[in-house]
């Protein structure tokens, strides 16, 4: 494992908030990207993401290394992400990752008192002109599979708790899949959600379990 850094360095530091460095070799880096902070910058802003605070990271070691992006998560869903450290890691990782990738976990809490103990979304997406995903008949023009497993974790009369796997990874799968159902994710405007309880969205990738993209061993 690699040696955590720091929790003064301010390059490392989200609203008061330190991003944990959870795995780190010579190939890749795994983090703990807080709700709030985009993974990359977008045209133009000057406000730092989690791209530039990973490779800030790995130019202590390196001053020519980079960080390379080879998933995401929305700006406003926490959880563990894992960077490629060079060319040829980003190209195995990209290239295979439906292969490297087993498990990917995430928890939420979501409006209302689910009945229910678990199942499955097997839905269609697309995606309109405002970047909002919706869910289309199959075959429509664009639309893309998504399929997630949940499991009620805890039910109460406001909100519930529950526990989600991807075998997808659709742009705001989880979301969408949720409000749909009637249970919007607490704190998502976007898709539905009345309320906001904890001032932010409450989605967390809690879980990431993948294959080394240069050995057979799992992390």
């Amino acid at each position: 494992m690699g040696r955590r850094p720091e929790t003064t360095d301010p390059r490392r530091v989200h609203r008061g908030r330190t991003i944990d460095f959870l795995f780190e070799d010579k190939d890749i880096i795994v983090v703990e990207k807080p709700e709030g902070l985009s993974v990359i910058a977008s045209e133009g802003s000057r406000t730092k993401s989690l791209y530039d605070m990973v490779t800030a990271h790995i130019r202590n070691a390196n001053p020519k290394g980079r960080a390379a992006i080879v998933h995401r998560l929305d700006r406003d869903t926490s959880g563990v992400m894992v960077f490629a450290k060079h060319g040829a890691a980003k190209k195995r990782l990209m290239d295979n990752w439906n292969e490297l990738v087993i498990e990917r976990g995430y928890t939420a809490v979501v409006e209302g008192k689910v009945s229910g103990e678990g199942g499955i979304f097997d839905t269609w997406l697309v995606e309109n002109r405002a970047g909002t995903m919706y869910s289309a008949k199959a075959g429509t023009r664009g639309a893309l599979r998504a399929i997630t497993r949940w499991r009620l974790l805890e039910a109460g009369e406001r909100y519930s708790l529950v526990e989600l796997s991807l075998e997808t990874g659709r742009k705001h799968q989880i979301r969408v899949q949720l409000a749909e159902w009637g249970y919007p994710i607490a704190g998502d405007s976007r898709y539905g959600a009345r309320g906001d309880p904890l001032g932010r969205l409450c989605l967390h990738a809690h879980l990431l379990v993948l294959r080394h993209p240069f050995a057979p061993q799992e992390y």
